[in-house]
């Protein structure tokens, strides 16, 4: 698991400094003041796959498409929300251990971890159509209107072509700390990129142009705090950290969840 193996790749071309540590070591940028916090209300609390090792979450016409990970246990699924049961599912190949999901030009793409390849797939009917070959870790995924765009773990966002899965331009994310590095599951809404931090309880909102950090939403507590009952220390021995945006754009809410998580959660933020 990415807990155990937390890896940080340096490649020539990338002009960002990437870390795994955001902002460790850094000096305050007095002209660049901390990311508002975002508010929140829980709206409604959904059942949740305890088996599901969340990856990717997406939100489509009315339907939940879930990645999961874990080597092995790996899926691609349509979940019923008000079961958290798989309507459809596929598995990945044994040997992949698989990340993100976005949906582009009813296309599925699925990123793995440490394989070094990208899944497309039908939409509609979860067929195969190619893979891409990847030169970084794969972990989050997410689209604008013409370019996919993928984290790696590190403080960059790639912009990628759809058609040839080729690296457009690099966007480093930054704070008044410096560099935010663990970049992990990502999804566009209305113009901005939210994206976990891994391990950490923090989703941020970012801009797609310049990098910066916009907001932060801390989610500490959550299940918690709204009445949910779950084993803390398997969680944590698991790494059962929070994972997984969606967004419903006829409500304006996210759907949020973790890894193995008992539950999922419908926003409305501020």
């Amino acid at each position: 698991m990415k807990k155990f193996l937390a890896i940080l790749l340096v490649f020539a071309f990338v002009s960002c400094n990437n870390t795994d540590n955001p902002g460790e070591g850094s000096v305050v940028d007095k002209d660049n003041p901390a990311p508002p916090a975002i508010s929140y209300q829980v709206v409604k609390i959904y059942p949740h796959d305890t088996a599901s090792y969340t990856q990717g979450l997406i939100w489509q016409n009315g339907k939940l498409y879930e990645g999961t990970g874990l080597t092995g246990k790996s899926k691609l699924r349509i979940i019923h929300i008000d079961k958290g049961t798989a309507d459809k599912e596929i598995n990945l190949p044994a040997n992949e251990f698989g990340e993100g999901i976005t949906i582009f030009n009813n296309k599925i793409y699925q990123l793995t971890w440490q394989n070094n390849r990208v899944h497309e797939y039908d939409a509609g009917t979860f067929q195969k159509i190619r893979d891409f070959d990847w030169p970084f870790q794969g972990w989050g995924i997410t689209h604008n209107e013409n370019e996919l765009i993928v984290s790696t773990g590190s403080s960059n966002l790639y912009f990628v072509d759809p058609v040839t899965f080729k690296v457009k331009k690099i966007v480093g994310v930054t704070d008044n700390l410096g560099p935010v590095g663990n970049l992990n599951e990502l999804e566009y809404i209305q113009g901005s990129i939210f994206a976990n931090v891994y391990e950490t309880n923090y989703i941020i909102k970012i801009d797609p142009e310049t990098g910066k950090v916009l907001g932060k939403l801390d989610l500490t507590g959550l299940m918690n705090n709204n009445g949910v009952r779950y084993n803390a220390a398997y969680l944590e021995e698991q790494g059962g950290v929070l994972n997984g945006i969606a967004y419903d754009s006829t409500k304006n809410t996210l759907l949020i969840t973790g890894k193995l998580w008992p539950a999922l959660f419908e926003l409305k933020i501020n």
